[in-house]
């Protein structure tokens, strides 16, 4: 039997490294749109039966492939977030291939706030975004987020799944050590 009598201390030990994600599924019906346009001027080039000359064949094929590749690979590039918090920084990365990427060291943060309900709406999309009287975000899904505040002024917002304790490991990471305790 446990002996209740003593009061039990809990000790909240934030990890060395705290790591969340945020994915938007919606952002692969953009993708294949980029990619049916892709396919569009390949097509064009391939198999085209156009009398009216070379130089409007050339700029549909050139426009369907570049706007394809732009939307492809724009919309490619924010189909998912990964955010890093370790002692220095906290390091956002886009992506499969992790760009573009952002990493902020916590030296030159002064405040990190949870922030319920962030959408797209409100930065003018998703994607990397910046608005004067808001600042920095990177949005790629509505919900919850982490908005970081800078020694500068100037805010810094993610979306990102589990944004509470992502703040609260920044937080943490922003108390100055206690006197007498190992840094």
């Amino acid at each position: 039997m446990r002996d209740h009598s003593r009061s039990e201390r809990r000790v909240s030990v934030a990890p060395d490294v705290w790591t969340g994600r945020a994915r938007n599924r919606v952002q692969w019906l953009a993708a294949l749109g980029g990619a049916a346009f892709l396919a569009l001027g390949v097509q064009l080039a391939v198999d085209s039966t156009w009398t009216s000359g070379i130089a409007p064949l050339a700029m549909s094929v050139v426009g369907c492939i570049a706007a394809g590749l732009l939307v492809l690979f724009g919309t490619l590039a924010f189909v998912h977030v990964a955010v890093k918090v370790d002692k220095d920084s906290l390091e956002v990365r886009c992506g499969h291939i992790g760009l573009p990427r952002r990493r902020i060291p916590l030296s030159h943060v002064v405040g990190a706030e949870f922030e319920p309900r962030v959408t797209p709406r409100q930065w003018g999309g998703w994607g990397y975004r910046w608005r004067p009287d808001q600042g920095t975000a990177v949005i790629v899904r509505r919900g919850e987020g982490v908005v970081l505040i800078l020694g500068d002024g100037r805010k810094f917002t993610v979306t990102v799944d589990d944004a509470e304790s992502a703040v609260t490991a920044i937080r943490d990471r922003l108390k100055p050590p206690r006197r007498g305790s190992p840094v």
